[in-house]
């Protein structure tokens, strides 16, 4: 059996966390939706594999290995990072240090023109953005133990995941009004060169930038362990400690582990739906970049309001129900949009939008189903862990994705190469026991 987290237990009764904090640390979530929506999804990923930048399947395969660079970066940091953000009482400072720099990447994508030279400088940009997002992302994660309960932990993770797919359908359609549809836009922009997209992406970081503020004020800062010496020596150390880490939770807490490497299968094939959406859409169903957008905004519409309405039951019903039934249910609608694919565009706005209800519900119980699990001070660590485990398995949705592009000859293929990875995170999921909620 999972091992309770009697620290966290006891914590159910403690006082409720404000509700403004709360909100504060969600801001958060819904800046983080110009990266995640804007940029590597609906906007910006698709911009890169238009045709100003080389053959559509030349193009997609460079995009795949990109991001499989930077998962293995992630992989290799995430942990460390976070076990030593924890023991020097610094998660606040790394949380800013690299949702700045992602920050800094998005707004460089300016300088990203519709021609074959500039594709490294995007891809370049996209990667090392993901990598300061996935960094940063541990130190937010970490931060749910401090604002929540183990009585409400899924119902504010929800929350948190539903502001950020609402922060997403505001700016896309900001982005949809000002810049996308009028021949001639805010600012006088059109899309010669690119220019409608390419400002888009320095509005999407000022709104990451702005949204982003709040948490820093709202939040506490953690204190230093007690077992703290120094950066460099933490840095020495911090694998060993790590490796340390993973034996104990293989003798105490096994099935924790089982959920990390089960996790990290089913959230890496999610990555690959938010990541190649957009581009089966524009290349397999004929969107154009005003309606992939259309879509996108759509999508987070019945995505947040489902993350944040399932969250509110999800402490009762369970995470790992709310986790099963989900992947079941994205698998089912996967495979139609691929198997009625023949039949036009209306089969990906409905089996693509019924997938997109059950995305922010697996994401949302995964993390909380964690958070239950962790004592006290080892939030960064497990976290990082957390991530690392994804970033480990970070290959298999770009892989699958462009495997099954170069078997099947065309993109549509590609979503059976994540239909079968999230396959396989479901099946290692189902043996994994919840912990005991008292």
């Amino acid at each position: 059996m999972i091992a309770p987290n009697t620290a966290t237990d006891a914590a159910a009764d403690a006082p409720a966390v404000r509700k403004r904090t709360v909100f504060a640390w969600s801001l958060w979530d819904w800046g983080s939706a110009s990266f995640n929506a804007v940029v590597t999804t609906f906007v910006f990923s698709v911009y890169l594999t238009s045709d100003s930048f080389g053959p559509e399947q030349v193009v997609s395969a460079k995009l795949g290995t990109a991001l499989l660079i930077a998962g293995i970066v992630v992989a290799l940091f995430a942990p460390v990072i976070g076990r030593l953000s924890d023991a020097a009482g610094r998660r606040k400072t790394w949380l800013g240090i690299n949702t700045a720099i992602v920050v800094a990447c998005t707004a460089l994508m300016v300088l990203v023109a519709p021609a074959e030279q500039y594709l490294i400088l995007g891809l370049v940009l996209l990667a090392v953005g993901n990598v300061a997002f996935e960094f940063a992302s541990v130190s937010y994660n970490a931060m749910l133990g401090q604002i929540s309960n183990n009585r409400n932990v899924g119902k504010i993770s929800g929350f948190g995941w539903g502001m950020g797919y609402l922060g997403g359908i505001v700016l896309l359609a900001i982005l949809l009004v000002g810049f996308i549809f009028p021949d001639v836009g805010w600012f006088g922009v059109t899309s010669e060169g690119a220019w409608n997209i390419r400002v888009a992406m320095v509005l999407a970081a000022a709104w990451f930038g702005i949204f982003a503020v709040p948490v820093f004020f709202a939040v506490p800062e953690i204190p230093v362990a007690a077992e703290y010496h120094g950066a460099g020596r933490g840095i020495l150390t911090a694998y060993a400690d790590l490796f340390r880490s993973v034996r104990n939770l293989w003798r105490t807490a096994r099935q924790t582990l089982f959920f990390l490497i089960a996790s990290a299968v089913f959230r890496d094939g999610l990555a690959g739906v938010f990541t190649f959406g957009g581009v089966i859409a524009a290349r397999s169903f004929g969107f154009d970049s005003t309606t992939v957008i259309i879509f996108a905004i759509a999508a987070n519409v019945v995505a947040g309001l489902a993350t944040i309405l399932i969250g509110m039951f999800e402490d009762r019903i369970g995470a790992k129900s709310v986790m099963v039934s989900s992947l079941t249910l994205m698998l089912f609608c996967g495979l139609l949009v691929f198997l009625l694919n023949p039949l036009g565009s209306w089969v990906f706005w409905v089996f693509g939008l019924l997938l997109c209800i059950f995305v922010g519900p697996v994401q949302s119980a995964s993390r909380s189903f964690l958070a239950r699990l962790i004592p006290p001070g080892k939030e960064g660590e497990i976290f990082g862990l957390y991530a690392t485990t994804g970033r480990a398995v970070s290959f298999l949705a770009p892989a699958g994705f462009t495997l099954a592009v170069a078997l099947g000859g065309s993109t549509i293929f590609g979503i059976l190469g994540i239909v079968l990875v999230l396959i396989i995170g479901l099946l290692l999921l189902l043996p994994v026991r919840a912990a005991r909620v008292p």
